[in-house]
């Protein structure tokens, strides 16, 4: 076999970004991931010789089509949609569908070069993709994203099956959006498969579905605190986002014992010093999906709360952080401020909220640092767990569920920890979950020769 010249890395992603032109999200991704492979596949030279991490960064194929509908005034909208398959090494491509006015190409990309990693550090057969189209459901009545749900599943259903491409939910995207691209899909193909997780229970979905994402994000929290000694209880929590993930993600701080202080959305944070207990996380829930209401209203329903327009939450001492929102939505300022005023752990909830500089601050700081690839992978565990129970046509218990998702989140945990371990008081959380996803994609594309 010919021996392949070793390119460093400043090349590696000089080449990234010119095959990649006005793509800064995904660029950003591969970068993160890149700088902390090099090391480990310095001495392999069938990485090299294969090129595997170049092969990577390259997805199989990006499709984009138009996507058309009407109005409940009867105009005609177009829309633009996409599906990114990044890499099915492992298992069939497995992502969120996001639906989004800042949906590009780029985001999706990142996103489903995030995903193959996440999902191979699950332990689950499960390749990585992502889509979505720059559609905005907000404001918008059942019957016109019935129409546009339907119209974009039209185009998708072509591209996706059980054993083939897996979407799920993503931001924008709930249980109303995948009950409406379900039943199309299952018009035009005539069959009732498991082509879609996070379904109704009524069809096929599965249990903790819903509060998986948040729930595991904490999970991978504790466990990083236990390597310290410590626990939740009594510990202060900022949480950023308002969504499914940033309840859940402070519903389970509550019931181990913390303290939750505030939550945000595009137009600001809200900050409850009294702390966000479970009457507040629920009445939360109940404004933001059946009322879809803003988070600020929340000052004018609980005594004591304040709303701060245009900030985030980075500014509120607080001992643990959970950004549950969206990409770089903690820079580096806000890492260095989270680091002075005595936060000791970050576990991302949501999909590389924290940009390069941060995620550099908070590793020169040495504090408790989880990506999310690793943190926020509960939700495309319970995912898989529902793929599993469609293809054996079961349901299998809450209970059983709840005890999966701990130990799948306790495994990542355990991977990140073998690969990310700089001495005997830090671990490298971001280098380890990237370099042991890496490794089991990587040894299986090396098993599939030249694909």
């Amino acid at each position: 076999m010919a021996v392949t010249d070793h390119v460093d890395l400043p090349t590696f992603i000089e080449g990234v970004k010119k095959r990649n032109p006005g793509q800064p999200e995904f660029v950003q991704a591969v970068q993160e991931v890149a700088e902390d492979i090099y090391d480990f596949i310095e001495d392999k030279e069938q990485y090299h010789a294969q090129q595997i991490l170049r092969r990577i960064a390259e997805p199989d194929r990006v499709i984009s089509f138009r996507v058309c509908w009407q109005d409940d005034a009867g105009n005609i909208r177009v829309q633009r949609g996409w599906r990114v398959q990044n890499n099915n090494a492992i298992g069939p491509y497995k992502g969120g569908i996001r639906f989004h006015p800042s949906v590009t190409e780029s985001v999706l990309k990142f996103l489903a070069f995030e995903q193959t990693f996440k999902n191979a550090l699950t332990g689950l057969p499960m390749g990585g993709g992502k889509g979505g189209a720059n559609f905005n459901p907000k404001g918008k009545s059942d019957g016109e994203v019935m129409r546009f749900c339907q119209s974009f599943m039209t185009e998708l259903y072509r591209h996706i099956g059980a054993d083939v491409d897996v979407p799920a939910g993503d931001i924008g995207v709930g249980g109303r959006e995948i009950g409406y691209m379900f039943g199309q899909y299952k018009r035009i193909t005539n069959q009732f498969t498991g082509v879609l997780t996070g379904k109704g229970l009524e069809y096929g979905g599965s249990l903790i579905r819903t509060e998986a994402t948040g729930y595991g994000a904490v999970y991978f929290l504790l466990e990083m605190l236990k390597t310290r000694g410590q626990d939740l209880i009594g510990k202060q929590a900022v949480i950023s986002g308002s969504g499914n993930v940033a309840t859940h993600a402070a519903e389970k701080v509550v019931q181990l014992g913390g303290k939750v202080l505030t939550f945000s959305d595009s137009q600001g944070f809200i900050h409850d010093p009294d702390g966000i207990d479970q009457e507040k996380i629920n009445w939360v829930k109940e404004h933001k999906t059946k009322r879809r209401g803003r988070i600020s209203e929340y000052a004018d329903a609980f005594k004591g709360a304040t709303f701060h327009e245009g900030q985030t939450p980075w500014g509120v001492t607080c001992d643990v952080a959970l950004p549950c929102a969206t990409q770089n939505e903690l820079l580096g300022d806000d890492a260095r401020t989270l680091v002075k005023n005595g936060c000791i752990a970050v576990a991302e909830g949501a999909n590389m909220p924290t940009n390069l500089e941060g995620v550099h601050v908070f590793k020169d700081a040495r504090i408790l640092f989880a990506p999310g690839k690793a943190a926020n992978a509960g939700g495309v565990a319970v995912s898989g767990l529902e793929m599993s129970q469609n293809s054996q046509r079961r349901a299998w218990k809450e209970d059983d569920l709840q005890v999966l998702l701990v130990d799948i989140m306790q495994g990542i945990h355990a991977s990140a920890s073998a690969y990310g371990k700089v001495s005997a008081d830090y671990t490298d959380y971001v280098k380890g979950a990237n370099i042991a996803g890496f490794k089991k994609v990587a040894d299986a594309m090396l098993a599939f020769g030249v694909v």
